[in-house]
């Protein structure tokens, strides 16, 4: 990992260093769109096609069935299942907190005003399956999606090589009453879900994480379709805040368990000390060669770097203009600095807080904003899964109130048949 002093940075070498999975030549949107025209065009047959050329899988038929599932799922080991269980009633307890009816508001006498939520319909949760297979993608998107009484729930995972899903993927399918996974990965996948397929339902708003390709898809039918999608949720990261007081043993297992997602991963350490950047190599260097996937690390260690800072205040500083999906305050002072954070997804506070708690089991959502989105977008959560419709209600009283000012600036904006429709009302004896 290549080591820049904060002192030495020009804003232009900032700008450079946090911009991350930028497609300059358009070469990603490129094949995506090609994949997307033809699932449009073809439907389920693109879909059996790219299975076959992309995972290596001939399929039969695009879906599993419950009774599948089911067969699937009793693989699953009881200590695996009661890991799941612990996961699943963790993210359950948090996200249910988020589910709030708001107080009605009287903005004047007789005007009174309110939100009501409803579900949204249709929903499509994409589930990867790449280089590692994700059941907690699966209890972050489908513990939401139910706590928010969505009516259909579709979801598209890749086939594994044998034509199935993994069984920890179809356990909790069971978990969460999903009764069918369609065997569906990339950006076809995404592509499937916004446009429909003679097997897959056109859905509302797409939710999930993925690669480059995966993320350039949802952006693209978000703009061309009548499908929304939560957030630009790409390649993982985290960024690490550490002072004097951090673990070096600590701050390298967790650039490492992010490096461990993919190539395109990215692992930031920001340190006040130049010991502990030191010490942490090291510890990078005694941890990497011993995990199964040494060489997907390896690769996103060397997309990494780290920045010495003279302050936490600095280290902060810079921290904002990443806007990390994830961030790490491994210090002891970690309150003095939380106020200051400004933009990210998930933050996980104090030495013995891992980023692979908020991965898993803490209850906290996963699936984060990336490539800088935190400064606009939050993670998923219920309210992701359903609309605040506004209503208002207006009395005999109300009307008389605030009827002279609606007219008055109707017509400052010269429309008078906004004038007329409040007009119209005040006349009637």
């Amino acid at each position: 990992m290549k080591i820049f002093q904060y002192s030495d940075l020009t804003k232009a070498t900032i700008q450079k260093l946090v911009q991350r999975n930028v497609d300059p030549a358009n070469e990603i949107r490129a094949i995506v769109e090609e994949v997307i025209a033809n699932v449009k065009q073809h439907g389920d047959n693109a879909l059996i096609d790219y299975a076959d050329k992309f995972d290596k899988v001939k399929l039969d038929k695009l879906y599993l069935d419950k009774a599948e599932l089911t067969a699937i799922a009793a693989t699953v080991l009881p200590e695996q299942k009661d890991a799941l269980k612990t996961a699943y009633n963790n993210i359950y307890k948090f996200h249910q907190a988020q589910l709030k009816t708001e107080d009605k508001v009287e903005t004047m006498p007789g005007v009174t005003c309110w939100r009501e939520l409803r579900p949204i319909e249709k929903v499509g949760l994409y589930i990867p399956g790449g280089t590692a297979v994700l059941p907690s993608t699966f209890l972050m998107l489908g513990i939401p999606a139910r706590i928010a009484g969505c009516h259909e729930i579709v979801v598209c995972s890749p086939p594994q090589k044998n034509g199935k899903v993994n069984a920890f993927i179809a356990y909790v399918a069971l978990l969460l009453d999903i009764d069918k996974i369609y065997l569906v990965g990339g950006s076809q996948a995404i592509a499937a879900m916004a446009y429909g397929t003679e097997t897959i339902t056109k859905v509302d708003k797409v939710f999930g994480p993925g690669n480059q390709f995966v993320t350039k898809a949802k952006t693209i039918v978000q703009s061309t379709t009548t499908t929304a999608i939560d957030m630009p949720a790409g390649p993982s990261e985290v960024l690490v805040i550490a002072d004097e007081t951090a673990k070096p043993a600590y701050v390298a297992a967790d650039l490492l368990a992010q490096a461990e997602h993919g190539i395109d991963s990215q692992s930031i350490l920001v340190t006040t000390s130049t010991q502990i950047a030191e010490e942490t190599l090291k510890e990078i260097e005694k941890q990497l060669p011993v995990l199964p996937r040494a060489e997907i690390a390896k690769a996103a260690i060397a997309n990494s770097y780290i920045v010495v800072t003279n302050t936490l205040d600095e280290a902060m500083q810079f921290s904002n203009q990443y806007a990390p999906e994830h961030l790490i305050l491994a210090t002891e002072n970690w309150q003095q600095l939380t106020a200051s954070i400004i933009n990210a997804g998930s933050v996980f506070l104090g030495n013995l807080t891992p980023e692979s708690a908020g991965d898993y089991a803490s209850g906290t959502n996963h699936t984060l904003p990336t490539s800088s989105y935190a400064k606009a977008y939050s993670g998923v959560s219920v309210d992701s899964f359903v609309k605040k419709i506004t209503f208002q209600h207006i009395t005999p009283e109300g009307l008389n109130n605030i009827g002279s000012s609606i007219e008055i600036l109707a017509d400052m904006e010269g429309l008078h048949a906004h004038k007329n429709a409040v007009s119209v009302r005040r006349s009637e004896p």
